[in-house]
C-alpha cells in the first residue's frame, strides 16, 4: 500500500504505526510542519510551510478569527503538498491525518477517492469536558461558547469528509457529535509494556537536583509535559504543604516544562510553575521538593520505577501517555476522578481516585498510600496487568491500528 500520514509534529501519535507499516513493505510518506526530532525508519517526511500572507491584517481581529485563518492556511498548505505528490504520480491507498490543527480540511478535494482516516483526538464545547471545568480560570459566557463552537469547525469538516475516525479513549470518541461517533474506532496509541515494566532494583540519579533515589526511598512523582492548570499543577502545589507535613521523610520530584500546552497563559513575564510555587513557597520544605524540568525518557522510566506513589491530575481532557506508562511500570497511582482517567483507574483496584479540587483529600490519600505501600502492592500489579491486557503496543493496539488502516483501504478496493 501507499500511505500518507499528516501531523504537524510527525510522528506524534503515529510514532509506532508509521514505521511498522514501512517495515512491512508499505510505501509511507508523512507531511509535517515541524522537523522531526528523530528519523522514522522507512518513512519519507515532507515539510510544508502554511502561507502567512494576510495574517498581519487580522492582528486586531478576535482570536477565533485568527485561529480560523491559521487552520485554513494549514489546510491549504497540505492540499498543495498533496497536489505535488499527485503530479509526481503518487496516489495513496489511504491517508491518515490528525485533524486538530486544520491540516485535514481539503484532503478530499485533492484525493476524493482515497479513503481518509482522521485522528479524532478531541471535540470542544460539549458538556463534561475541559471547558468551564475549573471556575478559577474560566466561567461560562456567550462569547466563550461562541469561541468553542468555532473551535470545532475544522474538526467537523474533517470528520464529515472522513471515511473513518480514530480516538484513543472512549471518552474522547464520545466528545464528538452522536451522528459521527459511529465512524470513530477506539484504539489507543499503545504502550510498550515490555520495555516499561517494574524493576525492583532500579535507581535514578537526577544530576540537576543532586539527588539519587532507590526503592527504599519514599518518593512521590508528578509528571506533566508542562506544569499548568490543565494537568492540575495548581492543585498539586496547594496539596504539597500538608502532604510534606504528614510525611517528614518524603521526597517529591516534579517533572515538566515551564510553558503552556493547553489553556490560557499566565500574565506576561511569569510561568504557571512560578505562580503556584510562590503561592505556597513559605510553607514548603524546599529541600524535599525537586523540580527537574523535562527528563530523557530512559531517566523518566527509572524515576517511575523508584516512585512510591505517582500522582496524576487532569481536567476532563486528552489522556496523558505518562499515566499509562506509570501503570505499565507498576506505579501506585493516585489520580483525579475525571474522565478519561476513570477508564483506566478503578478505585481500590488499579489505583486510588480523588476529587480534583480537594487538596486535603489529595494530601491525605497520598500520605495514606505511602504509609500502606506494602499493603497496596496488589494495586500496582493490577494497574500493570490492565495495561498489558488492553493497551499493550505489540499485542493489542498496533495490530488493531494496522487492521483498521488495511480494512479501510480494502473496502475501497486498494
Amino acid at each position: 500500500m501507499k500511505i500518507v500520514f499528516i501531523h504537524q509534529n510527525f510522528p506524534g501519535q503515529f510514532k509506532h504505526l508509521a514505521p511498522a507499516l514501512a517495515a512491512g513493505g508499505d510505501e509511507v510518506v508523512a507531511l509535517a510542519i515541524n522537523k522531526p526530532a528523530y528519523a522514522t525508519p522507512g518513512v519519507k517526511v515532507i515539510l510544508h510551510r502554511p502561507p502567512t500572507a494576510g495574517a498581519e491584517a487580522l492582528r486586531e481581529a478576535p482570536v477565533e478569527i485568527q485561529e480560523t485563518f491559521a487552520k485554513t492556511a494549514r489546510g491549504h498548505s497540505v492540499a498543495r503538498c498533496l497536489i505535488r505528490l499527485k503530479e509526481e504520480g503518487f496516489v495513496p491507498d489511504v491517508i491518515c491525518a490528525h485533524s486538530g490543527w486544520g491540516e485535514a480540511y481539503f484532503i478530499k478535494d485533492v484525493f476524493p477517492a482515497t479513503p481518509l482516516i482522521v485522528y479524532a483526538e478531541y471535540f470542544y464545547g460539549t458538556e463534561n469536558g475541559d471547558a468551564y471545568f475549573d471556575p478559577e480560570f474560566s466561567r461560562p459566557s456567550l462569547e466563550g461558547l461562541e469561541r468553542l463552537r468555532l473551535k470545532n469547525t475544522h474538526l467537523l469538516h474533517a470528520l464529515v469528509a472522513a471515511d473513518r475516525g480514530l480516538s484513543p479513549t472512549t471518552f474522547q470518541r464520545n466528545r464528538h457529535p452522536e451522528l459521527l461517533r459511529q465512524k470513530i474506532a477506539v484504539i489507543h496509541d499503545g504502550i510498550d509494556s515490555e520495555r516499561l515494566q517494574p524493576d525492583p532494583a532500579a535507581r535514578v540519579h537526577l544530576r540537576g537536583a543532586g539527588l539519587q533515589l532507590g526503592p527504599a526511598d519514599e518518593v512521590v512523582t508528578f509528571v506533566a509535559r508542562e506544569l499548568e492548570p490543565y494537568r492540575g499543577y495548581h492543585i498539586f502545589m496547594r496539596a504539597l504543604p500538608e502532604l510534606l507535613a504528614l510525611r517528614p521523610r518524603l521526597q517529591v520530584v516534579v517533572v515538566g516544562g515551564n510553558g503552556v500546552s493547553y489553556g490560557a497563559a499566565p500574565r506576561a513575564g511569569t510561568t504557571w510553575k512560578d505562580v503556584f510555587f510562590n503561592e505556597v513557597a513559605d510553607r514548603l520544605d524546599r529541600r524535599r521538593v525537586h523540580f527537574v524540568g523535562r527528563l530523557p525518557h530512559p531517566v523518566l522510566t527509572q524515576l517511575m520505577q523508584v516512585s512510591t506513589v505517582h500522582l496524576y491530575l487532569t481536567y476532563p481532557f486528552v489522556l496523558s501517555w505518562s499515566l499509562m506508562e506509570a501503570m505499565s511500570i507498576g506505579c501506585l497511582i493516585v489520580a483525579s476522578r475525571t474522565a478519561p482517567v476513570e477508564e483506566l483507574i478503578v478505585h481500590g483496584q488499579t489505583g486510588l481516585l480523588v476529587d480534583f479540587f480537594d487538596t486535603h483529600q489529595i494530601a491525605t490519600t497520598v500520605a495514606d498510600a505511602l504509609q500502606r505501600r506494602s499493603e497496596l502492592v496488589p494495586l500496582r500489579r493490577a494497574a500493570r496487568q490492565h495495561i498489558v491486557q488492553g493497551y499493550d503496543l505489540q499485542t493489542h493496539c498496533l495490530p488493531a491500528q494496522v487492521d483498521l488502516l488495511r480494512s479501510v483501504a480494502q473496502a475501497n478496493g486498494s
